[in-house]
């Protein structure tokens, strides 16, 4: 059972899959720490839409998928950016994505926390970021699930500095009637979000993110880090008042963030969490039995694969996750809303299903393999 794959200058080179995947079971509930999967969505392949219609999902797959999730253990964090909210998902599609999820989550007493944005509005004043806050806090509020502020392409663009941030979130945190998530996502992730709570210096943008959470401790659950930048994850772990968490959302360092050190450590809200869901929660489990060691020699050698996905341009790592998916058996096809499936290359797929195959992500390691053909030969690979 070999395949070949393109390598460095398009030379094809033999690879031999494993014929087994990595053993893994769902299990007991977590204890140690709470972890949420960021989820990507199945498009609808036979839709009659173009890349820049309205979203077409496969609502059946795509509620499959959390399902899926859940029986590992994991949370389910909706809506968010893995999604593609902004990215082939509007605020239409995502709303009715966070009702649906949200009802199956209480239906089989599954975990979730809603991505709450303003992607309903391209821009606009401050008054009017703060109600396009307000509709979708409302409404992940009516779901039943846990809300998840996300940074905001409409508020980076409307302020003029960091008081405007302290303002619009102190005016959304007062309202909330329940503990949130706030998540910082660097541009690294979305261009637009330069800048964010209201500076380009990261320092100073940091002592505004922690004034907005010491303002309103008893209002905030945690924070999620998106900055691949474990250094100053732990920096601002370390200065959060007490009782709020810090998930990390870095793809490059979740290893190490998670199993903390002597003052401390990560929780986990990840995209990565996405195709790694079963193996990410083996290694949790391990991880509530005290064993650390244990623990990082199970998540550590993910890294590589992780680092690949989320390569530059870090955005298109969706596209990995859902080639992932679908070699996984998840979803029956390759295709994302937005047409997004044509972000990345070949030899970055084919790299992706060699780091994913080595870790014994696939459970069925021939379908994997004959479903990579079929990429390969749409490219004018034959084997």
């Amino acid at each position: 059972m070999t395949i070949r794959l393109p390598g460095a200058g398009g030379v094809l080179r033999t690879y031999e899959p494993r014929t087994e995947p990595l053993a893994v079971t769902p299990g007991t509930p977590f204890t140690s720490r709470t972890v949420f999967s960021a989820a990507h969505v199945v498009a609808d392949p036979f839709a009659d839409v173009s890349p820049d219609s309205p979203a077409a999902v496969d609502w059946d797959a795509t509620l499959a998928f959390r399902r899926h999730l859940w029986s590992h253990g994991l949370g389910v964090a909706e809506a968010m950016d893995t999604a593609q909210r902004g990215m082939g998902l509007d605020w239409a599609g995502a709303a009715e994505l966070i009702r649906r999820s949200a009802a199956e989550a209480t239906s089989v007493g599954g975990r979730i926390a809603c991505g709450v944005g303003t992607d309903q509005i391209v821009s606009g004043s401050l008054a009017e970021v703060r109600a396009a806050y307000e509709e979708q806090l409302a409404l992940v509020e009516e779901s039943g699930a846990q809300a998840i502020l996300m940074a905001s392409r409409a508020l980076a663009a409307a302020a003029s500095g960091p008081e405007d941030y302290l303002e619009v979130y102190g005016h959304l945190l007062r309202q909330a009637a329940e503990p949130v998530v706030l998540h910082w996502l660097g541009p690294m992730f979305d261009p637009a979000l330069e800048g964010y709570w209201g500076s380009a210096d990261l320092d100073a943008a940091t002592d505004t993110f922690l004034d907005v959470i010491a303002a309103h401790p008893d209002k905030v659950d945690g924070i999620k880090v998106s900055l691949l930048d474990a250094q100053r994850e732990i920096d601002i772990r370390r200065r959060l008042p007490m009782g709020v968490r810090c998930y990390t959302g870095d793809d490059f360092n979740y290893p190490e963030l998670i199993a903390g050190d002597e003052q401390g450590f990560s929780h986990a809200l990840l995209g990565i969490f996405d195709p790694l869901g079963p193996l990410a929660a083996q290694a949790v489990r391990v991880l509530d039995t005290g064993d650390v060691q244990g623990f990082r020699d199970l998540l550590d050698p993910t890294v590589g694969l992780s680092r690949h996905l989320f390569q530059t341009p870090t955005r298109f790592y969706k596209t990995g996750v859902v080639f992932l998916a679908w070699l996984a058996g998840h979803q029956s096809h390759f295709t994302m809303v937005g047409g997004l499936q044509s972000a990345r290359s070949l030899p970055h797929f084919a790299t992706a299903y060699e780091l994913a195959d080595g870790l014994g992500l696939f459970p069925d390691p021939k379908l994997a393999e004959e479903r990579m053909k079929t990429l390969l030969s749409m490219y004018g690979v034959n084997q």
